[in-house]
């Protein structure tokens, strides 16, 4: 379609009242759907003269919405999403885009099948340090890249539904596979369950790849201060991006390792930020899914992607159930 898409949002929750705001702004809300009145309530504030219903099925049985958006729990996103797609719409899914590769697989046929378009909320991707980050390594500019760590830590809503690895990780996961460029060989995870049984609050995972790189990934709901930070570390140079400074978010460190004779010595030439342009993530990934439905392009968080975050999460949900054994991806 070319023309302005009409789109129904299915929850206006701590997250979805943020995509009603930016599709409202954007202009294609036409229809907001929560089962609470909290939820309706909220959607009348961020998007003020939108439709509001407590009833699911108004956006997928109605002829006037032509693409549904889902910020629901994540327990109810392989349901919905599959609604959508069989419904005869193109669907936005926020992170994770199911709860078992099985689903997210199963979503992903449907979609090739009908051929709508499926698009996983992987929001960091988006971002405008993330997508700099990709331009850096791409180019060269950091040299061969050796590791990444990343903290995603915070003392905030506990989930009961889904533990702190499959709440906060897929962030992580989908950015590291997107800069490294391919998957992991192995992981290993191992978890803490401190408040609910059997549902891990903090989780600490290891990606190893084929190429010799390794990846750290540390989620907890239970810290005492909010951290969410990637750091790539090159041969040439590191770069940190740190989401919770108000500016310089992405700097890069002049720091590297070089052999006088057979004596490693430590450079280290200062840091300097990196220019990037003032834009929220979630309205630049907003107008990305608007443009897929008017021009039929691939997303660039495409099931293909999600599926590849759904496989790492797994294995590792799968490694920490075992103590932290290491489970390879060729055999999962």
């Amino acid at each position: 379609m070319s023309g302005v898409p009409r789109i129904a949002l299915l929850g206006c929750g701590c997250w979805g009242k943020n995509l009603a705001r930016n599709l409202h702004d954007l202009g294609v809300l036409t229809l907001v759907c929560d089962l609470s009145e909290a939820g309706r309530a909220t959607s009348a504030e961020k998007a003020p003269g939108v439709t509001t219903s407590a009833d699911f099925s108004d956006a997928l049985e109605s002829n006037e919405i032509d693409a549904v958006v889902i910020a629901t729990p994540a327990e109810t996103h392989f349901e919905l999403a599959m609604a959508a797609l069989t419904a005869g719409k193109d669907a936005f899914v926020e992170k994770p885009m199911a709860l078992k590769v099985d689903e997210g697989l199963r979503l992903q046929r449907m979609a090739d099948e009908c051929g709508h378009i499926l698009m996983v909320g992987h929001l960091l991707e988006y971002h405008p340090a993330v997508l700099r980050l990709r331009e850096l390594i791409g180019s060269g500019e950091l040299g061969e890249i050796n590791y990444i760590y990343s903290n995603r830590l915070n003392f905030g809503k506990v989930r009961t539904e889904e533990n702190a690895l499959w709440s906060f990780a897929p962030h992580d996961v989908a950015v590291i596979l997107r800069l490294l460029e391919e998957m992991p060989s192995e992981v290993t995870c191992v978890g803490g369950s401190y408040l609910t049984s059997g549902l891990a609050d903090v989780t600490v995972s290891t990606l190893l790849f084929e190429s010799g790189r390794r990846a750290h990934i540390f989620v907890s709901w239970l810290n005492p201060f909010k951290e969410q930070k990637l750091v790539v570390v090159g041969e040439q140079r590191m770069a940190v991006f740190n989401d919770m400074k108000s500016e310089h978010k992405l700097m890069l460190f002049n720091q590297r390792v070089e052999l006088e004779g057979l004596q490693p010595v430590l450079k280290r030439e200062g840091h300097e930020p990196v220019d990037l342009p003032d834009e929220e993530p979630l309205r630049r990934e907003c107008e990305h899914f608007i443009k897929c439905i008017q021009t039929r392009q691939a997303p660039l968080t495409d099931t293909e992607s999600g599926v590849r975050v759904l496989r790492v999460l797994e294995a590792c949900q799968e490694s920490m159930r075992q103590n932290g054994q290491p489970i390879s991806l060729d055999e999962h």
